[in-house]
């Protein structure tokens, strides 16, 4: 347990971060999801559309250190991949 007032603010300030990227992250993953399910049912046209909001916000997430911003690129590049091959 904290015992000095520095260390208590720090968890204070710890437990507002956490609270803010559990939402940031949740958001995004529900982002790729919603990418991922149209890829799933072929559906090209949805899947852009999915894509337009899910890249933004992996980078958002990327930029702001709730992932790697390498991770969040490879998440781009394999979606983005996977929209291709549903135009063959």
């Amino acid at each position: 347990m904290a015992n000095t007032t520095s260390a208590k603010k720090a968890t204070r300030k710890i437990a507002r971060r956490t609270a803010v990227n559990k939402s940031r992250r949740t958001q995004m993953r529900g982002a790729v999801r919603t990418v991922e399910e149209a890829i799933k049912t072929g559906d090209r046209a949805a899947a852009l559309k999915a894509m337009a909001n899910a890249e933004p916000a992996l980078m958002r997430a990327a930029q702001r250190n709730i992932i790697h911003k390498n991770n969040a690129s490879r998440k781009v590049s394999r979606l983005t991949a996977q929209i291709a091959k549903l135009a063959k």
